[in-house]
């Protein structure tokens, strides 16, 4: 069997890590600076006495819609294995407000995860500013557009030592939804709601229109899969993986009539210009086909490419 020399160089580079073999420090900067971008929980919560406490968190995601469920985890620290404000609030008075994270606060989200000492209120500290709840009794921010009030079903202890988690599992008891982040059909608009997500170290996301693409989810649909593209499709100089990809998305191909009217209203030039040059020509109609599919024309891409052979 030949091995690609390339493929091979890849795998002699490839770093090789057992997580016991290394600090629990060098761990969590591999962890985190390979898994991202990561949304941004900023958590309010209150101790006994009712004091204010709000902390960041990028070990958060949605799990649920039926219920509703959030779920952060405020890490032991990797240092000290001491537990953070949060996480002790949560088990006191198990209530929390979590609140999205824009690129207009960022700042002082970011100075909020100073580590402040027990009854200091990050509010004021970062000059955010407390909302009284509907629901529960920790504050939402203001300056976040989207706040979410839960109740904490269930807090999970991942480990003792330092660097475990401790998963907060929360259920949304109640939104709040700035509407000027809404678009027409009454949905977020990902380009205003100008989120920011965390890297490894000291990097940030921003989710702006530089930084964001759209692919349609094919969730009722079934495409042919990568399997079924021909095979000179796979062998092309032009056409890269993510095109193929796309390609393959198609529930199924053009007939052989639409084919060929294509071909005569969008493609006779190229068929007329490179009519002694085959290899010229399939190469021009795959160049043709990588644009249209930028522009979002799958049949048409693949008419495109069909028209080589017909």
């Amino acid at each position: 069997m030949d091995i690609d020399p390339n493929l091979l160089l890849i795998l002699f580079l490839m770093l090789s890590i057992s997580p016991s073999d290394i600090t629990v420090q060098k761990l969590h900067h591999y962890l985190l600076g390979s898994v991202g971008p990561r949304p941004i929980a900023l958590a309010s919560t209150i101790d006994l006495n009712g004091n204010k406490n709000l902390a960041p968190f990028s070990f958060f995601n949605v799990f649920s819609a039926n219920p509703p469920i959030l779920i952060f985890s405020p890490a032991r620290s990797g240092r000290t294995n001491s537990v953070k404000d949060t996480y002790t609030n949560a088990k006191a008075h198990p209530e929390v407000v979590i609140n999205v994270v824009t690129y207009a606060m960022v700042e002082q989200v970011s100075l909020a995860s100073s580590p402040y000492a027990p009854g200091i209120s990050e509010f004021e500290k970062a000059g955010l500013t407390p909302l009284a709840s509907e629901v529960v009794k920790p504050f939402r921010v203001k300056e976040s557009p989207v706040q979410f009030e839960c109740k904490v079903n269930e807090v999970i202890e991942l480990g003792s030592e330092g660097g475990a988690g401790n998963l907060i599992i929360c259920e949304v008891v109640r939104m709040h939804i700035d509407e000027a982040i809404l678009d027409a059909n009454q949905q977020i608009d990902a380009h205003k709601i100008d989120l920011v997500s965390r890297m490894g170290g000291d990097w940030y996301c921003r989710a702006d229109a530089n930084s964001m693409f759209e692919i349609k989810k094919p969730i009722t649909t079934c495409g042919i899969g990568y399997d079924a593209l021909p095979s000179d499709l796979l062998k092309s100089s032009v056409l890269s993986v993510s095109d193929l990809a796309r390609l393959a998305g198609i529930e199924h191909l053009p007939d052989e009539t639409e084919v060929n009217e294509y071909k005569l209203t969008e493609l006779s030039d190229l068929f007329m210009t490179h009519v002694d040059n085959a290899a010229r020509l399939e190469r021009e109609l795959h160049e043709r086909a990588k644009e249209l599919l930028t522009a979002n024309k799958l049949t048409e891409a693949w008419q495109t490419l069909l028209s080589f052979n017909h």
